[in-house]
């Protein structure tokens, strides 16, 4: 699990002409979520408390930054977005622990968390149903540009502004089970 975890912190995130590869570390992710991580409700019973995240060695061209947790492994089809985060300035290069909670407004007023598929903005942690453990990816956007939606965009939508804007990204993996 270890080799998979470092696989996917570093993939396609190499920037051609930098020494360095734009990273993605936590001190609060250690491979499993905690109760600290894992959602309040649903059946779960966590403290939903986003995990500190910070990044290094930032590609040029970079003006802004996002960062998103996905569980591709959601029994939807089409995955489920627990948080999204854009228009963060170039000069943040960490969020804190809770800064996923709207209701505290630990970050820059520009920037936006946007609706999750619970249906509402902020972090959403991790709240699986029982069976296989599911992997939730974090991963943060070097953008070239800021993203011109507001809070109440889709998933979808901050996706494809994301991926259309970006210069680098770097991912870790989380993984969670009831």
């Amino acid at each position: 699990m270890k080799k998979l975890i470092f696989f996917l912190a570093f993939f396609g995130c190499y920037q051609a002409g930098n020494s360095q590869t734009f990273t993605l570390k936590s001190t609060d992710i250690g491979g499993q979520a905690t109760q600290q991580q894992f959602y309040n409700g649903m059946g779960c019973t966590g403290q939903n408390i986003s995990p500190q995240l910070s990044w290094e060695n930032i590609p040029d061209g970079t003006r802004y930054y996002a960062v998103t947790m996905y569980d591709k492994d959601a029994p939807t089809g089409s995955g489920f977005w627990h948080w999204l985060v854009f228009n963060i300035p170039l000069t943040i290069t960490e969020l804190k622990s809770g800064a996923g909670d709207v209701t505290k407004k630990m970050l820059p007023k520009d920037v936006i968390q946007s609706i999750t598929d619970f249906g509402k903005p902020g972090y959403g942690g991790p709240c699986p149903p029982a069976g296989p453990p599911h992997q939730y990816l974090f991963t943060v956007y070097a953008l070239k540009a800021k993203i011109d939606l507001d809070k109440n965009a889709s998933p979808a939508m901050v996706g494809f502004y994301l991926n259309s804007n970006m210069v680098s990204k770097a991912s870790i993996v989380m993984y969670g089970k009831q």
